[in-house]
Protein backbone atom coordinates (compact mmCIF):
# COMPACT_ATOMS: atom_id res chain seq x y z
CA UNK A 1 0.00 0.00 0.00
CA UNK A 2 3.01 2.46 -0.17
CA UNK A 3 2.22 3.49 -3.47
CA UNK A 4 -1.27 4.06 -2.69
CA UNK A 5 -2.87 7.24 -0.78
CA UNK A 6 -5.79 7.13 1.26
CA UNK A 7 -8.41 9.92 2.31
CA UNK A 8 -9.89 9.04 5.72
CA UNK A 9 -12.60 10.32 8.34
CA UNK A 10 -12.72 9.83 12.02
CA UNK A 11 -15.21 10.44 14.69
CA UNK A 12 -13.61 12.42 17.42
CA UNK A 13 -14.55 12.24 20.87
CA UNK A 14 -17.05 15.25 20.53
CA UNK A 15 -18.73 14.36 17.81
CA UNK A 16 -16.98 16.17 14.93
CA UNK A 17 -15.54 14.83 11.68
CA UNK A 18 -12.18 14.98 10.71
CA UNK A 19 -11.08 14.31 7.24
CA UNK A 20 -7.49 13.96 6.96
CA UNK A 21 -4.89 11.76 4.30
CA UNK A 22 -2.14 9.46 4.56
CA UNK A 23 -0.31 6.27 3.12
CA UNK A 24 -0.66 3.94 6.25
CA UNK A 25 -3.88 3.99 7.94
CA UNK A 26 -3.26 2.47 10.81
CA UNK A 27 0.15 4.07 12.00
CA UNK A 28 -2.25 7.57 11.28
CA UNK A 29 -4.68 6.41 13.86
CA UNK A 30 -2.18 5.60 16.19
CA UNK A 31 -0.54 9.13 15.97
CA UNK A 32 -4.54 10.32 16.33
CA UNK A 33 -5.17 8.59 19.64
CA UNK A 34 -1.71 9.11 21.32
CA UNK A 35 -2.05 13.24 20.36
CA UNK A 36 0.66 13.08 17.47
CA UNK A 37 -2.07 13.19 14.84
CA UNK A 38 -3.38 16.59 14.22
CA UNK A 39 -4.25 19.56 16.33
CA UNK A 40 -7.83 19.31 16.13
CA UNK A 41 -8.27 15.53 16.70
CA UNK A 42 -5.75 16.00 19.92
CA UNK A 43 -8.25 17.85 22.23
CA UNK A 44 -11.24 15.26 20.57
CA UNK A 45 -9.57 12.09 21.87
CA UNK A 46 -10.28 9.02 20.69
CA UNK A 47 -10.70 9.21 17.35
CA UNK A 48 -12.80 6.35 15.55
CA UNK A 49 -12.06 5.95 12.08
CA UNK A 50 -15.61 6.09 10.13
CA UNK A 51 -14.62 6.13 6.48
CA UNK A 52 -11.96 5.95 4.03
CA UNK A 53 -10.77 5.48 0.10
CA UNK A 54 -8.05 4.47 -1.75
CA UNK A 55 -6.60 6.69 -4.00
CA UNK A 56 -3.94 6.24 -6.21
CA UNK A 57 -1.59 8.91 -6.14
CA UNK A 58 -0.67 11.74 -3.05
CA UNK A 59 -2.04 14.42 -5.66
CA UNK A 60 -5.27 12.40 -5.83
CA UNK A 61 -6.04 12.15 -2.24
CA UNK A 62 -4.77 16.23 -1.74
CA UNK A 63 -7.42 16.71 -3.83
CA UNK A 64 -10.35 14.36 -2.79
CA UNK A 65 -9.50 15.63 1.15
CA UNK A 66 -10.11 19.20 0.02
CA UNK A 67 -13.65 17.91 -1.83
CA UNK A 68 -14.37 16.41 1.73
CA UNK A 69 -13.49 19.07 3.68
CA UNK A 70 -16.01 21.18 1.46
CA UNK A 71 -18.81 18.90 2.12
CA UNK A 72 -21.55 19.51 4.99
CA UNK A 73 -21.41 17.33 8.13
CA UNK A 74 -24.82 15.97 6.20
CA UNK A 75 -22.82 15.42 3.07
CA UNK A 76 -20.17 13.70 5.18
CA UNK A 77 -22.36 11.56 7.43
CA UNK A 78 -24.28 10.45 3.96
CA UNK A 79 -20.54 9.30 2.43
CA UNK A 80 -19.82 7.74 5.42
CA UNK A 81 -23.08 5.63 5.22
CA UNK A 82 -22.36 4.97 1.68
CA UNK A 83 -25.64 7.36 0.32
CA UNK A 84 -23.41 9.39 -1.29
CA UNK A 85 -21.31 9.26 -4.31
CA UNK A 86 -17.77 10.76 -4.92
Amino acid sequence: MIDKALVYIVKCSDDTLYTGWTRNIEVRLIAHNSGRGSKYTRARLPVILMYWEILETKSDALKREAAIKKLTRKQKLKLINGESHK
